[in-house]
């Protein structure tokens, strides 16, 4: 009797509980379930460009040896800031690809994707080089080079075939008035190279490469799909408030995620001198606004050594800026906005 009457007690419950709940939705606690890890944002993409030694000093170190001791350097330097691609500016040109391997190389020891930023000399008359190459010069150079080179890449790397493309070939839209031309031939070398990055077997992202006041009048809605939702900006401005702002926008704009291929301080023409502490102050004020841009998915500091904005100093030691920009890169989630 005892058992019928303990039953009937717990079916009562269960009936009331249910009503109780009807419509409700259950906590995961009341399901018995496990609390489902929630996904952490991050920066795909970190990055520190070399320009002024993988691009500007190829030409006078291509056949020195003795080079590779800078190279191994820098590369090391870079890799213990949390980045996760080196950014090298060596054109693609033949006679330039030692050159452009030993820097892949020493990337790769590091365990460190690769951003490939350089060009065609051609293209804008770098080291001698008559400034004639056209756009469709460009793509078939471009297909060669990739298809010649498949080992030189590893799935994961990034792939700019022409940065600031408006600095060379046909012209600056914004001279030209050309926006539609810019605009395709924009598109013909992204879907060229993914082309050829499929042929040869490798995962590699294709990514334009602008500066944004070119981007802001280039870029519509429709381009931006057709680059795959992803605009690469080069981008200086005194305030980053700014920087941010600008950012944003452009995303608002062509309903697009943003990197930021290029952005550093101080260019003595917009940032005035700055110290030490200064320049790293301006970059934890522009990160720290960067952070939580749900847009924004990766960033290039421009540049390492060399130059006025670098956060190393030559003997390989770090500036107080090299540690800020680790303190974001070394960040295991970002801030939701």
């Amino acid at each position: 009797m005892k058992k019928i009457i303990l039953a009937i007690a717990i079916v009562a419950l269960i009936i009331f509980v249910l009503t109780k709940t009807k419509g409700q939705k259950l906590e995961l606690w009341q399901t018995g379930q496990e609390s489902p890890k929630e996904q952490k944002r991050v920066w795909e993409i970190k990055s520190i460009d070399t320009m002024k030694y993988s691009r500007d000093l190829a030409g006078e170190k291509l056949n020195d040896p003795t080079f590779d001791a800078t190279i191994e350097g820098q590369v090391k330097t870079i890799s213990q800031t949390g980045a996760t691609h080196v950014a090298l500016g060596t054109p693609y040109d033949d006679r330039f690809s030692p050159f452009l391997s030993r820097w892949v190389q020493a990337a790769r020891k590091y365990n460190l994707k690769v951003w490939f930023r350089g060009n065609f000399s051609g293209w804008e008359g770098w080291f001698g080089y008559k400034k004639d190459l056209t756009r469709g010069g460009h793509l078939a150079l471009m297909r060669a080079f990739i298809n010649r080179n498949g080992d030189l890449f590893q799935n994961g790397d990034l792939f700019t075939p022409c940065p600031e493309c408006e600095n060379g070939g046909a012209g600056d839209p914004r001279q030209t008035g050309d926006v539609e031309g810019f605009r395709v031939f924009m598109i013909e070398e992204f879907q060229a190279a993914n082309e050829q990055f499929r042929t040869v077997g490798k995962n590699v992202r294709t990514v334009s490469s602008m500066n944004f006041d070119v981007a802001n009048l280039v870029i519509n809605e429709q381009t931006a799909n057709a680059l795959g939702d992803l605009i690469v900006i080069d981008h200086y401005v005194k305030e980053p408030q700014k920087l941010a702002g600008d950012i944003r926008t452009l995303s608002q704009k062509t309903q697009s995620r943003i990197m930021l291929g290029e952005f550093g301080a101080p260019i003595p023409d917009i940032h005035g001198k700055q110290t030490a502490e200064q320049q790293s102050q301006w970059i934890d004020e522009s990160l720290n606004l960067i952070q939580s841009q749900q847009e924004v998915i990766g960033i290039n500091y421009w540049v390492g050594f060399g130059g006025s904005t670098a956060i190393f100093n030559n003997d390989y030691s770090t500036k107080p800026a090299a540690k800020v920009l680790e303190k974001y890169y070394r960040l295991l989630a970002l801030p939701n906005p």
